[in-house]
This record gives structure tokens, sequence and C-alpha cells, in this order.
């Protein structure tokens, strides 16, 4: 068997406002996936402009800063087999009003209409963002 990945997850400020932390959690647990981290934190803009430089530019990414910055996030590092794509499933499409029953969007997430998705979860699309990820969230590990 190979080596399990980590990935990073964060429950955004809508899904920690909102009270669905353990169930996100729940789900992620239940797929048999580990926590080798958790942080409770606001982040600010600095960290969230790194995070998100990958759209530098974008339209999108002034508003998703002052969103994300906006209420603590729940930032985890979960480990296991597959992780990375696992996570993503577990997530559902972006949308959540297109995101699929039984995914956590699709189950947790509200269109709110507002000019940025409040889609309650974020996760690492790759070993590389992943990587890069975890060490702006996670210093130590």
């Amino acid at each position: 068997m190979s080596e399990p990945q980590r990935t990073l997850v964060l429950i955004k400020p809508d899904g920690v406002r909102r009270g669905l932390s353990g169930q996100v959690l729940a789900r992620i647990e239940a797929k048999g996936y580990r926590m080798v981290a958790a942080r409770l934190r606001t982040a600010d803009a600095a960290l969230l402009t790194e995070h998100y430089a990958e759209h530098a530019g974008k339209p999108f990414v002034a508003p998703l800063i002052a969103f994300m910055s906006s209420g603590p996030v729940l930032a985890l590092v979960v480990e296991g087999h597959r992780v990375i794509e696992g996570i993503r499933s577990l997530c559902g499409a972006t949308d959540p009003t297109t995101a699929a029953p039984g995914s956590i969007r699709g189950d947790l997430a509200a269109d709110t209409g507002a000019p940025v998705l409040e889609n309650i979860i974020h996760a690492s699309d790759s070993p590389e963002s992943s990587a890069r990820e975890i060490a702006l969230w996670f210093s130590s590990l």
C-alpha cells in the first residue's frame, strides 16, 4: 500500500458561523481519514492573499478574501490513502446549488446569492497545492 497523503481542509467562516464544523468533521472521519492537525483562527489578508496567489488579479479575489477573513476558519490537515481526491469528492461541486446530494456542499451549503460562493469548505486540489497550503496554515508541519 502506498504512503498516505496529506491535504489541507478549511471549514470556511460560513460553516463555522452556522455550527457545521462537527458535521463536516464527522463526514471526514466516517470516510476513514485521520486529522493530524487542527487550528481555529481568523485569517488575515496577507495569509489569504498568499493562499489564493494563483488567482491574483481575478475579479473574485478581493470579495473572497473579505469573506474568508470575516470570521474564524477551522483549518485541518487530514491524512489518508488518496485523501486529496477523496476529500474533493466529499466536498461536492463548488456551486452549492448544483452540488450532488450526499456531498458536504450539496447537503449543507446554501446559495446566498453573495458575490462569493459561501460553500462551507475548501480542500486542496493537488499534491503540490496541498504541500504549499499546509505550509502556509501550519508552519510547524
